[in-house]
């Protein structure tokens, strides 16, 4: 496993996410479809549309994780289904290109493209996005959702954890949103993403906390994290602003709406350099989970042999 585990880490950097005909495209396509279909809003009390969007859930995670499930048994099938499914169940190369293109741009100064490359990231009403804390929030948010966490589940239950991490943390970020028409409908697909992300989340800001400034990140962890709206957002967001001592958070613009949200961090107010720290937290992050993974592999193999 930590074999396959390195392959795909280095595909993913190599080639990154297939630009056309990506699976989490097609499934994100028919998690809309299934959503459309299903959720009919006011017209359902509040217990039926979370039970029909728990049954709407588990009816388009079920056949993918059983189809992984079935090809990871195979050996003919398992080292390369294993190895495609971590492959695309991870985004750590796509996240350094959409954070590049954000500072790329502010190092030329065209605040209105980094602007709008930043707005790729988030989900904020662009014209008020302040592109450097909302893109550094994002890289240390999705390392956690599109690299730690499914390198945890990989760790756990191969490819078919990591492929059902990412397919539920898919569906949260599609249906788990607090609005009118997800707020009942999209319960399940948030609970199920919170449970997922609980331990992947605090190991990722353990990581954080360990790789940068260590005190600073886990005095942020424990002070700020619970004033944060996601039980898993917070901890990770809050180590990694510590980590990089530099000030996140504060008040941000959704679909017309200013929300003020806590200060995350502490130090001084994020530059673009500071973009590329949050990168390199993620990556060398990377490293040392594949580096334990070895170790304990290694260990377990040696214990195993003269048990």
């Amino acid at each position: 496993m930590p074999s396959i585990a390195i392959v795909a880490v280095a595909l993913d950097l190599i080639f990154g996410e297939p630009r056309r005909y990506h699976p989490l495209v097609g499934f994100g396509w028919l998690a809309d479809k299934f959503e459309r279909s299903f959720n009919l809003g006011s017209a359902q009390n509040k217990s039926r549309q979370r039970l029909i969007g728990a049954c709407a859930l588990a009816l388009l995670l079920s056949p993918f994780v059983m189809l992984a499930f079935w090809l990871c048994q195979y050996k003919l099938t398992s080292i390369l289904a294993n190895t495609l499914l971590l492959y695309f169940a991870i985004g750590h190369k796509s996240l350094h290109t959409h954070a590049h293109a954000v500072a790329n741009a502010l190092n030329n100064h065209d605040e209105a493209l980094a602007k709008k490359a930043a707005s790729y990231m988030v989900s904020r009403d662009p014209a008020a996005i302040e592109p450097i804390p909302a893109t550094i929030e994002s890289v240390l948010e999705n390392g956690n959702d599109g690299v730690f966490g499914a390198l945890f589940w990989f760790f756990i239950a191969g490819g078919v954890g990591a492929l059902a991490f990412r397919l539920a943390n898919t569906m949260d970020a599609m249906w788990g949103y607090k609005t009118p028409r997800y707020y009942y409908f999209g319960w399940a697909a948030a609970r199920l993403d919170d449970v997922l992300n609980y331990v992947p989340a605090r190991l990722t800001a353990l990581t954080y906390a360990a790789l940068g400034q260590t005190r600073l990140a886990l005095r942020c962890w424990k002070e700020q994290a619970p004033l944060w709206d996601s039980p898993n957002a917070g901890p990770v967001m809050a180590a990694g602003a510590g980590a990089l001592n530099i000030k996140l958070g504060g008040a941000a613009r959704y679909q017309n709406e200013w929300h003020e949200r806590p200060q995350l961090g502490a130090g001084k107010t994020p530059q673009t350099k500071d973009i590329e720290r949050a990168l390199a937290l993620v990556m060398h992050g990377v490293y040392l989970w594949l580096i334990v993974f070895l170790m304990a592999v290694a260990i377990f193999h040696a214990v195993s042999h003269y048990a």
